[in-house]
């Protein structure tokens, strides 16, 4: 069974999928990294748009039409079988962007990215995008190196989901999430949990309640806390740090 289409926008319906942040200064890291003039210029052909929890931006196999920004707001990408299963491969906040696979000369979108994080984006169309690209040396050679940090980093979630306890992806993810909404308040239930994880939702109830315990995290009906960073950040596999060392060791 394929993706069904879907326009840029469209409302995805994942009950309990979202995360509550609250507002930062709103600025793309990537973006920030280049210098005024071909920042300026980039900007001016940018929208500033709005994107709200479960939005379906983009599914596999579908031309890509704009790339994305995120400036307060982040993104999960998710792979899946043609039985329905699916599992989260990626997450994009304003670190990063959505659509760098353009900088490789692909214009499809190799997975299915929704909003998991609402907030506010800046949008360009491809072809402005790859037109930049061209244009900007400094520009192709930032998305370059973002292309391969985010190569990087997906390798590694599959790695990391074969071998690595659920607690510890638990622990990974929920931190992933707190860097990519600047908050420790995160709303998010077992059973989006257990299908970002692709593991039963038993198997997350188990590996929250440890956390618990350890009082790394509190949690009631959706709402997650996170108690003590450093604990947690110990408590959570070894990919999470190579994921922050592949970004600053290419992005700085």
């Amino acid at each position: 069974m394929a993706w069904p289409s879907v326009k840029d926008g469209e409302r995805f319906s994942a009950k309990g999928l979202s995360i509550e942040a609250k507002p930062v200064a709103g600025e793309n890291r990537l973006l920030a990294a280049l210098t005024d003039r071909t920042r300026q210029a980039f900007l001016a052909g940018c929208d500033h748009i709005a994107l709200r929890g479960a939005e379906v931006l983009c599914r596999s196999g579908e031309q890509i039409r704009h790339v994305y920004f995120p400036l307060d707001c982040y993104l999960v990408q998710m792979t899946g079988l043609d039985t329905g299963e699916r599992l989260e491969v990626g997450m994009v906040g304003d670190e990063g962007m959505l659509g760098v696979s353009l900088i490789l000369g692909v214009d499809v979108w190799p997975q299915l990215a929704l909003v998991q994080g609402p907030g506010t984006a800046l949008r360009m169309g491809a072809a402005l995008f790859r037109r930049h690209c061209r244009d900007s040396l400094r520009l192709r050679q930032e998305m370059q190196r973002y292309a391969y940090v985010q190569a990087s980093q997906l390798t590694r979630a599959v790695i990391c989901t074969h071998y690595h306890v659920v607690e510890a992806r638990l622990a990974r993810c929920l931190l992933m999430a707190r860097d990519r909404a600047h908050n420790h308040q995160i709303r998010l239930t077992h059973e989006i949990l257990s299908e970002l994880l692709g593991v039963r939702r038993a198997g997350v109830t188990r590996a929250a309640s440890s956390l618990r315990r350890r009082k790394l995290i509190r949690y009631s009906r959706g709402h997650i806390t996170i108690l003590d960073e450093r604990g947690l950040e110990g408590a959570a596999c070894g990919c999470y740090a190579a994921d922050k060392k592949t970004y600053s060791n290419a992005l700085g």
